[in-house]
């Protein structure tokens, strides 16, 4: 089975020289579902290998209004279903209103990050001036998937077997008027998610616990010194763990409706830590060396200690991005986190004694950490990251580490060839954390074509066990998530480690 259920005009014009309108980041207007028995698989779909990897992308439909940044495009899911050595492939828009409303106008109605002057309606996400995309982030709770923007936007529904959008999340979209960023986390014991937004008015942070019955059970105002620009949360088995980082829009501009990103090197990084339901009266601050973190790995509980592992960017240098004749290479430059480096790092917070202790855990670099469903929240031992390209924004291959031993492993794509952040899948009756499988969705440009690529997690340098094509090569794209079988009706796992 190979249909193409729709297509899209894309209205981009041909004389557009934006390198993230072209080549690995070129749109698709085409949606498809398709089986194994239509798609070339190169290897084995292993047997035990049983749930549904879902990678979200930004998928620009028409010319931009204003300069085009990579994360402006819509939303566009691609989902694999596994099951039996089988797999199945969807890939489907999320259509939200801002969507409807640009296929009904055939042309952008919209500006991106860079233009958000430019705006002419109202608009979402922390600045209020953007379309509601829904292309960075994508997770499943209460038996639905929820993609959303990084600065804010509404959460919006999609059915995870057929990848139908069903709108706004009706339970509790209205009672957070701010929205969700991404970055949500789901705590595979309880059912719960963790999750938070950062409006550029006090309190200029919420959080909020929505609960395995998709009610949403607690909302919290955080108070922070002005507004902020975060990126990611942490949840252990009984505290959430927030960021308050010295990079934000200059207050003054802020005040006068301008939106330029500063870097305070002489203030301290604040992390906050909260019981899961507390108040903001609870948050107990702790300050670490000035520094930014777009994505963590992991938070758990050792003792009197909480520790968060992620990667760290402890120089953050900003590049002015604006109408000049080197506009794509500034864009280019702050992407490239060569430029601006991002190293694995761990945190201990001891609620004891109040003091921050950090470690850096290697300086090679690399970002979107990930490590398996069941232990999010609780002590692992595996962090799976990408390595990039010098000098672009692409991923080039895996990093494995071994967060026990302190050993590593690799595997790189090959030139000419990029993923994405990559998902741990474990087996069907796996005995051990890393036994199961990576998969990642990677683009060749090569042979202009995608495929979903699946590695053994315990042996990722043997290169992968599966690879499974695509009916075309699909754009770029970053997070994803990993769906098992058990969590795609709700939040009733069975969670056993070992």
């Amino acid at each position: 089975m190979l249909e193409i259920v729709n297509e899209v005009q894309l209205t981009i014009s041909k004389d557009n020289d934006n390198p993230f309108l072209r080549g690995p980041f070129q749109s698709n207007a085409r949606e498809y579902t398709a089986d194994t028995d239509s798609l070339k698989v190169i290897g084995e779909i292993p047997r035990d290998l049983e749930g549904m990897f879902v990678r979200n992308h930004h998928n620009q439909i028409h010319e931009p209004l204003g300069n085009y940044h990579p994360f402006d495009g819509d939303g566009m899911l691609h989902a694999m279903r596994f099951e039996d050595g089988r797999a199945e492939y969807r890939n489907r828009f999320v259509r939200t209103t801002g969507f409807y409303a640009e296929q009904g106008a055939g042309r952008s109605l919209w500006p991106g990050l860079l233009s958000p002057d430019l705006a002419e309606r109202r608009g979402w996400g922390a600045m209020g001036a953007m379309k509601d995309n829904a292309g960075t982030d994508v997770k499943c709770h209460a038996g639905k998937l929820i993609a959303s923007m990084s600065q804010g936007s509404e959460p919006w529904r999609l059915d995870p077997f057929t990848l139908e959008t069903l709108g706004v999340e009706k339970n509790w979209a209205r009672k957070v008027p701010e929205g969700v960023a991404s970055h949500y986390k789901v705590d595979p014991f309880t059912g719960e998610m963790m999750f938070f937004n950062y409006p550029e008015n006090p309190p200029y942070m919420n959080y909020g616990v929505v609960d395995k019955n998709n009610q949403l059970v607690h909302y919290e105002p955080i108070e922070l010194p002005g507004s902020r620009w975060p990126h990611d949360l942490g949840i252990t088995q009984n505290y959430t763990v927030l960021h308050d980082l010295p990079l934000y829009f200059d207050p003054v501009l802020l005040r006068q409706g301008q939106h330029k990103l500063v870097f305070n090197r002489d203030q301290p990084a604040r992390f906050g830590v909260l019981p899961r339901r507390g108040s903001n009266a609870q948050v107990r601050w702790f300050e670490a060396a000035p520094c930014y973190v777009l994505h963590i790995t992991n938070c758990f509980e050792d003792g009197d200690e909480v520790v968060m592992d992620g990667c760290i960017m402890p120089d953050y240098k900003t590049v002015p991005v604006n109408a000049s004749t080197n506009l794509y290479g500034r864009i280019r430059a702050n992407l490239d986190k060569h430029n601006n480096p991002t190293l694995m790092h761990r945190w201990r917070f001891n609620l004891r004694t109040g003091q921050t202790t950090e470690q850096r855990i290697d300086d090679e670099i690399t970002e979107f950490p990930v490590c398996s469903n069941d232990y999010v929240g609780r002590p692992y031992r595996y962090s799976y990251n990408v390595l990039y390209k010098k000098g672009d924004w692409l991923f080039s291959g895996l990093k494995r580490y071994d967060m026990k031993t302190g050993k590593t492993a690799r595997y790189e794509y090959g030139e000419g060839r990029y993923g994405s952040e990559p998902q741990v899948a474990r087996a069907l009756g796996a005995k051990a954390e890393d036994d199961g499988y990576v998969i990642s969705m990677v683009a060749d440009m090569n042979t202009d074509s995608s495929e979903i690529m699946v590695l053994r997690a315990d042996d990722i340098q043997a290169g992968p066990v599966a690879r499974i094509l695509l009916p075309e090569r699909m754009g770029i794209g970053t997070h994803a998530c990993w769906v098992e079988s058990d969590r795609l009706q709700g939040e009733n796992r069975q969670t056993e480690l070992n």
